[in-house]
């Protein structure tokens, strides 16, 4: 099993930041960009991979309590992760994105993976950052 965790400052309180990454319908806006979510009967959900052109079915648990999204393979153990919101005493919050490859054939190296959750942290904050100028605006 191989583990990776990234971590972003948002400047935004806790809930706004979770209540934008759980968007099942927004998820793409952040995701890395080769893979899509569709709702099926949450929480199982479909996840298409563009570069091997295939679904995998999946869960996708959001626990707004805790500020936490957990998801993972529903048919086979090889994947699994989470994403956890905390809040800041300076009014912003702190990302957290976990990743769990199970089986390490599934695991396309510290490099990508690590590339693939900074570019998928930032896309999220500049997601929050329009959300957040919007209702300020």
């Amino acid at each position: 099993m191989t583990e990776y965790e990234r971590s972003r400052t948002m400047p935004a309180q806790p809930e706004h930041v979770f209540d934008q990454a759980a968007q099942v319908e927004q998820l793409d806006a952040w995701l890395p960009e080769a893979l899509h979510v569709h709702a099926d009967d949450p929480p199982a959900v479909t996840v298409h991979e563009d570069r091997a052109d295939h679904d995998t079915r999946a869960l996708l648990q959001s626990r707004r309590d805790q500020l936490r999204l957990e998801w993972g393979t529903r048919d086979q153990g090889d994947y699994a992760g989470w994403l956890q919101v905390a809040g800041l005493d300076s009014g912003a919050s702190e990302v957290t994105v976990h990743l769990s490859f199970l089986d390490d054939s599934h695991d396309p190296g510290r490099q990508t993976v690590h590339d693939a959750l900074d570019s998928s942290l930032r896309r999220l904050e500049e997601q929050v950052r329009l959300r957040v100028d919007h209702a300020a605006g």
